[in-house]
């Protein structure tokens, strides 16, 4: 293995500390191996940094560069639209262009409003909840990530197992110092893949809860497919209480199809929240639901209102986005892809005396050192060797392969199966190092 140095990188950050706080503008960027990086571009399936470093990228930007880098059609349609005027504080053709387009193809999508990111759009369905059905509380779940606003942001890490209490009455440890303390009691925290207990639940306080929300795949944490009947099963609960069913699809949605989680698992929500992969790394979201639930932000009974939403570059990244990802058809191969690198990792691992756990449906999935067959829920992740995992991830690193620091692979349109190999070669020589 060539050395490899971050010297660039290193002195950029102590710059950058002395104005950016911590050097960053995220809280994950400072997670990066062995430190947060600058980069200076990326094209495909490739991504620089100052150091003159190549990495063949599997983080894709946490998940958004469904293309890949630079898609030529992308960017070539941004230029293009931003020379007509950037942001009008009113509304423009590609924007219905781009709602009808959703309308079209995402099963609950009767009505659209736009935002600019995830934690936005969670809270504005969480408004028309409450609006609604006349109560406070939201079900969300152990793990489940959405966004980093107060009232998700109990309960998303906890520091041992036992810090989690009981399983049927968990603990909502504050993942942030600075949460309002009245935050916590907007929402009631379970396990995922449980149904018997979120129906306990609900019969017991379906007078106070307005919705549930979950990622209708748990990606943020060891990628994890809901169980047999679970998303149907909080659909029946959902209708029998006039509770509003929220899926985020930040994550799943574009990645595992057009229509999101909701077309390949058929199950249809209320409301959905995407993000993400919907404009290949530009800032938008969207809130689609059914228009019994929209129509109180159509009336104006729920105020949702920002400056900066459906810009002229957002709009047209989206649009151009999901226009390619039509015309391409690119599903069965992304999910080929990634069943191909993950049945590679396994083997790799296994060779080299490792036991890991590779899981997920395949355009994203999670590398896991454990001996569990599964891990089914957040609690069960405690029993993956973290220690292990960073090892190897700084391991691939260092030998040009990014992957995110929890595990998590994403795969872009851009991917070749060549590089799927090289990425396998190179993990065989990391499972050996470590």
């Amino acid at each position: 293995m060539n050395p490899i140095n971050y010297n660039q990188s290193a002195a950029l950050l102590e710059r950058a500390k002395k104005v950016l706080a911590g050097g960053v503008s995220s809280e994950f960027r400072k997670y990066n191996h062995p430190h947060a990086l600058f980069y200076t571009h990326g094209k495909g399936t490739r991504i620089y940094d100052v150091d003159g470093n190549e990495y063949l990228d599997f983080t894709l930007s946490q998940g958004p560069l469904i293309l890949g880098h630079s898609h030529p059609e992308v960017t070539a349609a941004i230029a293009d639209y931003s020379r007509t005027g950037q942001l009008y504080a009113g509304q423009h053709l590609k924007e219905i262009e781009l709602a009808e387009k959703m309308q079209e193809i995402i099963p609950s999508a009767e009505l659209i409003r736009f935002c600019l990111d995830g934690s936005t759009a969670v809270q504005t369905a969480f408004r028309v909840a409450r609006a609604k059905t006349g109560r406070d509380k939201f079900i969300r779940f152990e793990g489940h990530y959405h966004g980093w606003l107060d009232n998700v942001c109990w309960g998303n890490a906890a520091a041992s197992l036992e810090a989690m209490g009981e399983r049927t009455q968990p603990v909502s440890n504050g993942w942030s110092k600075g949460l309002a303390n009245a935050s916590k009691e907007e929402s009631i925290l379970l396990p995922w893949n449980d149904l018997e207990l979120v129906e306990k639940t609900v019969a017991e306080k379906h007078m106070e809860i307005a919705a549930i929300i979950t990622e209708p795949v748990m990606c943020n944490n060891n990628c994890i497919l809901p169980g047999e009947g679970f998303l149907q099963g909080l659909r029946d609960i959902c209708d029998r209480y006039g509770i509003a069913l929220i899926f985020d699809e930040v994550i799943t949605g574009f990645r595992l199809g057009l229509g999101g989680a909701q077309l390949y698992f058929g199950v249809v929500p209320d409301m959905s929240v995407f993000a993400k992969a919907m404009a290949s790394g530009y800032p938008i979201s969207a809130v689609v639901g059914k228009k019994e639930w929209m129509h109180l932000l159509e009336n104006g009974t729920v105020i949702h209102a920002g400056t900066m939403n459906s810009g002229n570059a957002t709009i047209a990244a989206a649009l151009t986005t999901i226009q390619v990802l039509e015309r391409d058809k690119p599903y069965e191969r992304l999910f080929a892809l990634g069943k191909y690198f993950m049945e590679g990792l396994r083997k790799a691992a296994a060779a080299t005396g490792h036991t890991i756990l590779v899981q997920g449906p395949g355009p994203m999935f999670c590398i896991s050192f454990t001996a569990k067959q599964s891990v089914d829920d957040y609690r069960d992740s405690f029993s993956c060797d973290k220690g292990q995992l960073s090892r190897f991830i700084a391991g691939m690193h260092d030998r040009g392969i990014r992957i995110i620091g929890r595990g998590l692979v994403y795969i872009s349109t851009a991917h070749k199966k060549e590089e799927i190999d090289h990425a396998l070669t190179v993990a065989e020589k990391v499972f050996k190092a470590i």
